[in-house]
Protein backbone atom coordinates (compact mmCIF):
# COMPACT_ATOMS: atom_id res chain seq x y z
CA UNK A 1 0.00 0.00 0.00
CA UNK A 2 2.56 2.47 0.92
CA UNK A 3 4.44 1.46 -2.39
CA UNK A 4 1.26 2.33 -4.54
CA UNK A 5 0.68 5.18 -2.98
CA UNK A 6 4.34 6.54 -3.33
CA UNK A 7 4.06 5.52 -7.16
CA UNK A 8 0.94 7.90 -7.09
CA UNK A 9 2.45 10.23 -5.30
CA UNK A 10 5.36 10.76 -7.98
CA UNK A 11 3.20 10.68 -11.19
CA UNK A 12 1.10 12.95 -9.78
CA UNK A 13 4.35 15.53 -8.68
CA UNK A 14 5.31 14.40 -12.59
CA UNK A 15 2.03 16.09 -14.04
CA UNK A 16 1.66 19.20 -11.02
CA UNK A 17 5.79 20.19 -12.54
CA UNK A 18 4.60 19.82 -16.20
CA UNK A 19 1.19 22.21 -15.06
CA UNK A 20 3.72 24.30 -14.32
CA UNK A 21 5.49 24.77 -16.90
CA UNK A 22 3.23 25.25 -19.32
CA UNK A 23 1.37 28.00 -17.36
CA UNK A 24 4.93 29.64 -17.56
CA UNK A 25 5.68 29.54 -21.22
CA UNK A 26 3.21 28.59 -23.68
CA UNK A 27 4.29 30.23 -26.82
CA UNK A 28 5.28 27.74 -28.98
CA UNK A 29 7.74 27.67 -31.70
CA UNK A 30 5.72 25.72 -35.34
CA UNK A 31 6.66 26.85 -38.86
CA UNK A 32 8.01 29.97 -38.38
CA UNK A 33 11.70 28.49 -39.85
CA UNK A 34 11.61 28.17 -44.15
CA UNK A 35 11.54 24.73 -45.31
CA UNK A 36 14.92 23.07 -45.46
CA UNK A 37 16.72 25.05 -42.33
CA UNK A 38 19.91 23.89 -41.24
CA UNK A 39 20.20 22.12 -38.13
CA UNK A 40 21.90 24.82 -36.72
CA UNK A 41 18.46 26.54 -36.38
CA UNK A 42 16.82 23.70 -34.29
CA UNK A 43 17.54 22.91 -30.50
CA UNK A 44 18.64 19.07 -31.33
CA UNK A 45 19.88 18.36 -27.67
CA UNK A 46 16.97 17.22 -24.54
CA UNK A 47 17.45 15.71 -21.16
CA UNK A 48 14.79 13.82 -19.99
CA UNK A 49 13.46 12.47 -16.32
CA UNK A 50 10.19 10.18 -15.61
CA UNK A 51 8.76 7.98 -12.96
CA UNK A 52 6.33 5.48 -13.79
CA UNK A 53 5.46 1.49 -12.69
CA UNK A 54 7.84 -1.32 -12.84
CA UNK A 55 6.80 -5.23 -13.20
CA UNK A 56 8.20 -8.21 -13.97
CA UNK A 57 5.66 -9.31 -16.84
CA UNK A 58 4.55 -8.40 -20.14
CA UNK A 59 1.13 -8.43 -21.97
CA UNK A 60 2.27 -11.56 -23.54
CA UNK A 61 4.09 -15.07 -22.47
CA UNK A 62 3.82 -16.51 -18.74
CA UNK A 63 6.51 -16.00 -15.99
CA UNK A 64 8.45 -17.87 -13.22
CA UNK A 65 6.42 -16.49 -10.53
CA UNK A 66 2.18 -16.00 -10.66
CA UNK A 67 1.75 -13.14 -8.86
CA UNK A 68 3.43 -9.42 -9.73
CA UNK A 69 3.39 -6.77 -7.78
CA UNK A 70 3.76 -3.39 -9.02
CA UNK A 71 6.12 -1.22 -7.56
CA UNK A 72 7.87 2.56 -8.29
CA UNK A 73 10.68 3.02 -11.08
CA UNK A 74 12.50 5.87 -12.46
CA UNK A 75 14.58 6.64 -14.79
CA UNK A 76 16.09 9.90 -17.05
CA UNK A 77 18.20 9.95 -20.34
CA UNK A 78 20.38 12.41 -22.81
CA UNK A 79 19.12 12.56 -26.25
CA UNK A 80 20.42 13.67 -29.31
CA UNK A 81 18.15 14.52 -32.26
CA UNK A 82 19.72 13.52 -35.83
CA UNK A 83 16.49 14.58 -38.27
CA UNK A 84 12.94 15.33 -36.99
CA UNK A 85 12.04 11.67 -37.05
CA UNK A 86 15.01 10.25 -35.67
CA UNK A 87 16.69 10.30 -32.14
CA UNK A 88 19.57 8.32 -30.29
CA UNK A 89 19.44 8.52 -26.35
CA UNK A 90 21.40 6.99 -23.68
CA UNK A 91 18.87 6.11 -20.71
CA UNK A 92 19.14 5.62 -17.13
CA UNK A 93 16.68 3.59 -15.14
CA UNK A 94 16.62 2.27 -11.41
CA UNK A 95 13.51 0.76 -9.35
CA UNK A 96 12.41 -2.51 -8.09
CA UNK A 97 10.21 -5.53 -9.24
CA UNK A 98 8.68 -8.09 -7.10
CA UNK A 99 6.10 -10.86 -7.32
CA UNK A 100 5.53 -14.50 -5.32
CA UNK A 101 2.94 -17.27 -5.91
CA UNK A 102 0.23 -16.27 -3.52
CA UNK A 103 -2.25 -17.10 -6.64
CA UNK A 104 -2.42 -19.34 -9.11
CA UNK A 105 -2.30 -18.83 -13.47
CA UNK A 106 -6.25 -18.43 -14.44
CA UNK A 107 -5.63 -22.40 -15.48
CA UNK A 108 -5.52 -23.41 -12.23
CA UNK A 109 -1.93 -24.17 -12.44
CA UNK A 110 0.84 -23.21 -9.88
CA UNK A 111 4.30 -22.15 -10.38
CA UNK A 112 6.73 -24.68 -9.98
CA UNK A 113 9.11 -22.49 -8.15
CA UNK A 114 10.57 -23.59 -5.21
CA UNK A 115 10.71 -20.02 -3.90
CA UNK A 116 7.44 -18.31 -2.48
CA UNK A 117 8.54 -14.89 -3.70
CA UNK A 118 11.59 -12.39 -5.19
CA UNK A 119 12.36 -9.29 -4.69
CA UNK A 120 14.66 -7.70 -7.46
CA UNK A 121 16.34 -4.33 -7.19
CA UNK A 122 17.54 -2.86 -10.04
CA UNK A 123 20.78 -0.63 -8.74
CA UNK A 124 21.54 0.63 -12.31
CA UNK A 125 20.80 -0.24 -16.26
CA UNK A 126 22.41 1.64 -19.12
CA UNK A 127 21.04 1.90 -22.50
CA UNK A 128 21.52 3.20 -25.67
CA UNK A 129 17.86 3.70 -27.87
CA UNK A 130 17.10 4.49 -31.17
CA UNK A 131 13.97 6.90 -30.65
CA UNK A 132 11.46 6.96 -33.86
CA UNK A 133 9.02 9.79 -34.19
CA UNK A 134 6.13 8.28 -36.09
CA UNK A 135 4.32 11.69 -36.99
CA UNK A 136 4.26 15.38 -35.71
CA UNK A 137 0.51 15.69 -35.45
CA UNK A 138 -0.61 19.89 -34.94
CA UNK A 139 -3.82 20.90 -33.34
CA UNK A 140 -4.71 24.36 -32.31
CA UNK A 141 -3.39 26.34 -34.71
CA UNK A 142 -0.37 24.31 -35.28
CA UNK A 143 0.26 25.28 -31.45
CA UNK A 144 0.09 22.03 -29.53
CA UNK A 145 1.83 18.72 -31.18
CA UNK A 146 1.67 15.47 -30.19
CA UNK A 147 4.51 13.21 -31.39
CA UNK A 148 3.81 9.34 -31.52
CA UNK A 149 7.37 7.24 -31.01
CA UNK A 150 8.55 4.01 -30.98
CA UNK A 151 11.90 2.90 -29.63
CA UNK A 152 14.30 0.14 -29.59
CA UNK A 153 17.72 0.13 -28.33
CA UNK A 154 20.21 -2.18 -26.12
CA UNK A 155 22.26 -1.65 -22.64
CA UNK A 156 23.21 -3.33 -19.62
CA UNK A 157 21.94 -3.48 -16.12
CA UNK A 158 22.84 -4.86 -12.46
CA UNK A 159 20.52 -5.58 -10.18
CA UNK A 160 20.42 -7.94 -6.67
CA UNK A 161 17.53 -10.88 -5.29
CA UNK A 162 16.18 -11.63 -2.59
CA UNK A 163 14.45 -14.44 -2.19
CA UNK A 164 11.73 -16.33 -0.27
CA UNK A 165 11.39 -19.89 -0.23
CA UNK A 166 8.22 -22.07 0.57
CA UNK A 167 9.08 -22.21 4.09
CA UNK A 168 9.59 -18.07 4.66
CA UNK A 169 13.44 -18.18 4.56
CA UNK A 170 14.94 -15.44 3.03
CA UNK A 171 18.32 -15.47 1.01
CA UNK A 172 20.37 -13.74 -1.32
CA UNK A 173 20.45 -14.74 -5.20
CA UNK A 174 23.80 -13.70 -5.23
CA UNK A 175 25.80 -12.76 -1.81
CA UNK A 176 28.96 -11.36 -3.69
CA UNK A 177 27.59 -8.74 -5.16
CA UNK A 178 24.65 -7.64 -8.44
CA UNK A 179 24.10 -9.52 -11.44
CA UNK A 180 24.84 -7.67 -14.47
CA UNK A 181 22.84 -9.06 -17.76
CA UNK A 182 22.30 -7.22 -21.03
CA UNK A 183 19.10 -5.92 -22.01
CA UNK A 184 17.36 -5.07 -24.82
CA UNK A 185 14.10 -2.53 -24.50
CA UNK A 186 11.59 -2.01 -27.02
CA UNK A 187 8.76 0.57 -26.48
CA UNK A 188 6.14 2.92 -28.06
CA UNK A 189 4.33 6.18 -26.51
CA UNK A 190 3.28 9.66 -26.98
CA UNK A 191 5.08 13.08 -26.36
CA UNK A 192 2.59 16.50 -25.81
CA UNK A 193 4.46 19.92 -26.38
CA UNK A 194 3.30 21.60 -23.51
CA UNK A 195 5.67 24.87 -24.66
CA UNK A 196 8.50 25.47 -27.08
CA UNK A 197 11.15 23.60 -24.30
CA UNK A 198 8.96 21.36 -22.28
CA UNK A 199 7.20 17.69 -23.68
CA UNK A 200 5.50 15.23 -21.77
CA UNK A 201 6.16 11.95 -21.98
CA UNK A 202 3.96 9.11 -21.49
CA UNK A 203 5.43 5.76 -22.95
CA UNK A 204 5.64 2.09 -21.98
CA UNK A 205 8.52 -0.24 -22.46
CA UNK A 206 9.13 -4.34 -22.83
CA UNK A 207 12.47 -5.12 -21.82
CA UNK A 208 13.62 -8.48 -22.74
CA UNK A 209 16.81 -9.59 -20.35
CA UNK A 210 19.41 -11.98 -21.94
CA UNK A 211 18.78 -14.33 -19.53
CA UNK A 212 16.84 -16.46 -16.94
CA UNK A 213 17.74 -14.88 -13.84
CA UNK A 214 15.80 -11.62 -12.82
CA UNK A 215 13.69 -13.39 -10.37
CA UNK A 216 16.14 -15.65 -8.52
CA UNK A 217 14.47 -18.71 -10.46
CA UNK A 218 15.83 -19.91 -13.37
CA UNK A 219 13.52 -21.99 -15.83
CA UNK A 220 14.98 -22.23 -19.24
CA UNK A 221 14.75 -21.84 -22.18
CA UNK A 222 12.85 -18.52 -21.55
CA UNK A 223 14.55 -15.46 -20.52
CA UNK A 224 13.07 -12.95 -17.89
CA UNK A 225 11.25 -9.88 -18.81
CA UNK A 226 9.87 -7.02 -17.36
CA UNK A 227 8.12 -3.37 -18.41
CA UNK A 228 7.95 0.28 -17.54
CA UNK A 229 4.78 2.26 -18.05
CA UNK A 230 5.93 5.71 -16.89
CA UNK A 231 5.05 9.45 -17.19
CA UNK A 232 7.97 12.09 -17.39
CA UNK A 233 9.58 15.27 -18.93
CA UNK A 234 11.76 15.91 -21.35
CA UNK A 235 13.42 19.60 -21.49
CA UNK A 236 14.96 20.99 -24.60
CA UNK A 237 17.99 22.64 -24.19
CA UNK A 238 19.19 25.66 -25.75
CA UNK A 239 17.69 28.77 -26.71
CA UNK A 240 14.62 29.61 -26.63
CA UNK A 241 14.25 31.11 -29.84
CA UNK A 242 15.02 28.12 -31.80
CA UNK A 243 12.18 25.26 -32.10
CA UNK A 244 13.18 21.70 -31.10
CA UNK A 245 13.73 19.67 -34.27
CA UNK A 246 11.87 16.65 -32.52
CA UNK A 247 8.88 18.48 -32.64
CA UNK A 248 9.60 20.06 -36.20
CA UNK A 249 6.95 19.68 -39.18
CA UNK A 250 8.36 19.90 -42.80
CA UNK A 251 5.19 19.35 -44.57
CA UNK A 252 3.60 21.90 -42.20
CA UNK A 253 6.44 24.20 -42.60
CA UNK A 254 6.34 24.32 -46.19
CA UNK A 255 2.31 24.26 -46.51
CA UNK A 256 2.78 27.71 -44.12
CA UNK A 257 5.84 28.84 -46.66
CA UNK A 258 3.83 28.62 -49.48
CA UNK A 259 1.01 30.30 -47.58
CA UNK A 260 3.03 33.46 -46.53
CA UNK A 261 4.47 33.51 -50.54
CA UNK A 262 1.02 33.45 -52.11
CA UNK A 263 -0.26 36.27 -49.50
CA UNK A 264 3.05 38.19 -50.32
CA UNK A 265 2.56 37.89 -54.33
CA UNK A 266 -1.47 39.18 -53.87
CA UNK A 267 -0.47 42.11 -52.19
CA UNK A 268 2.35 43.02 -55.19
CA UNK A 269 0.11 42.56 -57.75
CA UNK A 270 -2.56 44.68 -56.19
CA UNK A 271 -0.10 47.35 -55.19
CA UNK A 272 1.11 46.90 -59.42
CA UNK A 273 -2.68 47.09 -60.12
CA UNK A 274 -2.61 50.39 -58.10
CA UNK A 275 0.79 52.11 -59.20
CA UNK A 276 -1.45 51.22 -62.74
CA UNK A 277 -4.30 53.01 -62.30
CA UNK A 278 -2.55 56.02 -61.09
CA UNK A 279 -0.48 56.00 -64.50
CA UNK A 280 -3.25 55.85 -66.47
CA UNK A 281 -4.96 58.36 -64.51
CA UNK A 282 -1.31 60.63 -65.13
CA UNK A 283 -1.88 59.82 -68.90
CA UNK A 284 -5.67 60.84 -69.09
CA UNK A 285 -4.78 64.45 -67.13
CA UNK A 286 -1.55 64.92 -69.43
CA UNK A 287 -3.57 64.42 -72.50
CA UNK A 288 -6.80 66.35 -71.46
CA UNK A 289 -4.38 69.25 -72.21
CA UNK A 290 -4.12 68.72 -75.70
CA UNK A 291 -7.90 68.41 -76.58
CA UNK A 292 -8.48 71.67 -75.64
CA UNK A 293 -9.20 74.72 -78.77
CA UNK A 294 -11.33 77.33 -77.52
CA UNK A 295 -11.08 79.32 -80.87
CA UNK A 296 -12.11 76.10 -82.54
CA UNK A 297 -9.76 76.71 -85.23
CA UNK A 298 -7.99 73.33 -85.15
CA UNK A 299 -4.75 73.54 -83.48
CA UNK A 300 -4.68 73.04 -79.91
CA UNK A 301 -4.54 75.44 -77.05
CA UNK A 302 -1.44 74.51 -75.90
CA UNK A 303 0.07 74.89 -79.28
CA UNK A 304 -1.85 77.87 -80.10
CA UNK A 305 0.17 80.85 -80.81
CA UNK A 306 -3.16 82.69 -82.15
CA UNK A 307 -5.74 81.72 -79.31
CA UNK A 308 -8.28 84.66 -80.32
CA UNK A 309 -8.82 83.29 -84.01
CA UNK A 310 -11.97 84.46 -85.10
CA UNK A 311 -14.34 81.29 -86.17
CA UNK A 312 -14.00 80.45 -89.91
CA UNK A 313 -10.94 82.01 -90.38
CA UNK A 314 -8.25 79.57 -91.69
CA UNK A 315 -5.53 79.19 -89.75
CA UNK A 316 -1.69 77.85 -89.91
CA UNK A 317 -0.33 74.82 -87.89
CA UNK A 318 0.53 77.59 -84.93
CA UNK A 319 -3.14 78.84 -84.99
CA UNK A 320 -2.26 81.80 -86.58
CA UNK A 321 -4.27 83.29 -89.51
CA UNK A 322 -2.52 81.97 -92.97
CA UNK A 323 -0.61 85.06 -95.12
CA UNK A 324 -2.22 85.04 -98.85
CA UNK A 325 0.46 85.45 -101.23
CA UNK A 326 0.50 85.76 -105.03
CA UNK A 327 2.57 83.42 -105.46
CA UNK A 328 1.70 80.38 -106.76
CA UNK A 329 4.07 76.54 -106.21
CA UNK A 330 2.62 73.66 -107.53
CA UNK A 331 2.30 71.36 -105.29
CA UNK A 332 5.39 68.32 -105.62
CA UNK A 333 3.72 64.64 -105.49
CA UNK A 334 6.73 62.70 -106.48
CA UNK A 335 8.03 60.84 -103.25
CA UNK A 336 11.81 60.62 -103.22
CA UNK A 337 14.21 58.40 -101.58
CA UNK A 338 15.34 61.72 -99.75
CA UNK A 339 11.99 62.25 -98.70
CA UNK A 340 11.73 58.28 -96.97
CA UNK A 341 15.23 58.38 -95.32
CA UNK A 342 13.74 61.49 -93.17
CA UNK A 343 10.91 60.15 -92.44
CA UNK A 344 12.64 56.93 -91.83
CA UNK A 345 15.10 58.66 -89.63
CA UNK A 346 12.41 60.57 -87.68
CA UNK A 347 10.31 56.84 -87.10
CA UNK A 348 14.31 55.91 -85.87
CA UNK A 349 14.41 58.37 -83.17
CA UNK A 350 10.95 59.15 -82.23
CA UNK A 351 11.04 57.90 -78.61
CA UNK A 352 8.07 59.15 -75.96
CA UNK A 353 8.24 58.97 -71.85
CA UNK A 354 7.21 55.79 -70.33
CA UNK A 355 3.74 54.99 -70.70
CA UNK A 356 3.22 58.05 -71.87
CA UNK A 357 2.19 59.98 -74.84
CA UNK A 358 4.59 63.01 -74.34
CA UNK A 359 7.84 63.52 -76.80
CA UNK A 360 11.49 63.26 -75.75
CA UNK A 361 12.99 65.98 -76.89
CA UNK A 362 15.64 64.04 -78.66
CA UNK A 363 12.83 63.55 -80.88
CA UNK A 364 12.68 67.39 -82.09
CA UNK A 365 15.40 67.59 -84.63
CA UNK A 366 14.15 64.64 -87.05
CA UNK A 367 10.36 65.35 -86.42
CA UNK A 368 10.97 69.38 -87.66
CA UNK A 369 12.61 68.23 -90.77
CA UNK A 370 9.23 65.67 -91.48
CA UNK A 371 7.61 69.18 -90.86
CA UNK A 372 9.50 71.22 -93.39
CA UNK A 373 9.02 68.05 -95.60
CA UNK A 374 5.05 68.38 -94.99
CA UNK A 375 5.23 72.30 -95.60
CA UNK A 376 7.46 72.92 -98.32
CA UNK A 377 5.92 69.71 -100.22
CA UNK A 378 2.94 69.54 -99.17
CA UNK A 379 2.71 66.22 -98.56
CA UNK A 380 -0.48 64.02 -96.84
CA UNK A 381 1.22 62.08 -93.98
CA UNK A 382 -0.71 59.10 -91.64
CA UNK A 383 0.49 58.23 -87.79
CA UNK A 384 -0.32 54.93 -86.83
CA UNK A 385 -0.17 54.13 -83.07
CA UNK A 386 1.16 50.76 -82.50
CA UNK A 387 1.97 49.36 -78.58
CA UNK A 388 3.17 45.56 -77.20
CA UNK A 389 0.94 43.65 -75.52
CA UNK A 390 1.67 44.59 -72.01
CA UNK A 391 -1.54 45.83 -70.12
CA UNK A 392 -5.36 45.83 -71.30
CA UNK A 393 -6.42 46.48 -74.57
CA UNK A 394 -8.27 49.12 -73.96
CA UNK A 395 -5.22 51.27 -72.23
CA UNK A 396 -3.11 49.59 -74.94
CA UNK A 397 -5.77 51.64 -77.95
CA UNK A 398 -5.88 54.36 -75.99
CA UNK A 399 -2.09 55.18 -75.31
CA UNK A 400 -1.47 54.08 -79.21
CA UNK A 401 -3.84 56.98 -80.36
CA UNK A 402 -2.39 59.52 -77.74
CA UNK A 403 0.85 58.94 -78.70
CA UNK A 404 -0.43 59.53 -83.26
CA UNK A 405 -2.27 62.88 -82.11
CA UNK A 406 1.12 63.68 -79.58
CA UNK A 407 3.50 63.94 -82.74
CA UNK A 408 0.49 64.94 -84.63
CA UNK A 409 0.04 68.32 -82.62
CA UNK A 410 3.99 68.04 -82.80
CA UNK A 411 4.29 68.54 -86.30
CA UNK A 412 1.30 70.96 -86.37
CA UNK A 413 3.15 73.62 -84.11
CA UNK A 414 5.97 73.58 -86.30
CA UNK A 415 3.87 74.71 -89.41
CA UNK A 416 2.39 71.95 -90.84
CA UNK A 417 -1.47 71.69 -92.14
CA UNK A 418 -3.32 69.42 -89.70
CA UNK A 419 -5.86 68.73 -92.57
CA UNK A 420 -3.02 66.64 -94.37
CA UNK A 421 -2.42 64.86 -90.79
CA UNK A 422 -4.36 61.85 -90.29
CA UNK A 423 -3.42 60.30 -86.51
CA UNK A 424 -4.91 56.79 -86.03
CA UNK A 425 -3.95 54.30 -82.91
CA UNK A 426 -4.05 50.53 -83.55
CA UNK A 427 -3.21 49.64 -79.90
CA UNK A 428 -1.46 45.83 -79.68
CA UNK A 429 -3.43 44.92 -82.75
CA UNK A 430 -1.29 44.68 -85.69
CA UNK A 431 2.39 43.63 -83.84
CA UNK A 432 5.15 42.88 -86.17
CA UNK A 433 7.14 40.72 -83.70
CA UNK A 434 7.06 38.32 -80.94
CA UNK A 435 5.66 39.29 -77.64
CA UNK A 436 7.16 37.06 -75.60
CA UNK A 437 10.63 38.92 -75.79
CA UNK A 438 11.93 42.13 -74.70
CA UNK A 439 13.51 43.07 -78.27
CA UNK A 440 10.02 41.88 -79.87
CA UNK A 441 8.17 44.17 -77.37
CA UNK A 442 10.43 47.10 -78.35
CA UNK A 443 9.48 46.80 -81.77
CA UNK A 444 5.85 46.49 -81.43
CA UNK A 445 6.21 49.88 -79.40
CA UNK A 446 6.31 52.21 -82.50
CA UNK A 447 4.30 54.99 -84.39
CA UNK A 448 4.95 54.74 -88.24
CA UNK A 449 4.65 57.33 -90.97
CA UNK A 450 2.99 56.61 -93.94
CA UNK A 451 3.69 59.94 -96.74
CA UNK A 452 1.00 60.17 -99.84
Amino acid sequence: MIIKFISRSSLAAVLLASGSVYAQDSTLVSTDLKPFAPASSFRTWSLGINAGVLSPTLPFGKNDFTTWKPQLGYGAYVKKQIIPALGIKAGFLAGKLEGDNSEPYGSGITSQSPYDAFETTISYSGSLIAELNLANIYWMNRRNTITPYFNAGAGLMGYNINLTDISGVQSEFKEDGNVNEVFFPVGAGLKFSLSQSVNLDLGYTMNFVDGDNLDGYRNAPQDDKFSYGHIGLEFALGKKSKPQLATYNPVAAMEHDYITRNADLKSQLEAERASNAQRLAQIDAEWKKFLNDADKDGVSDHFDKCPDTPEGTQVDGAGCPLKVTTTTVNPVTVITEEDRRVVAEAIRNLEFDFAKATIRSKSYPSLNRVAELLVTKNFSLKLAGHTDNVGSNAANLKLSKNRAESVKAYLVSQGANPSRIEAVGYGETQPISSNKTDAGRQKNRRVEFTLY
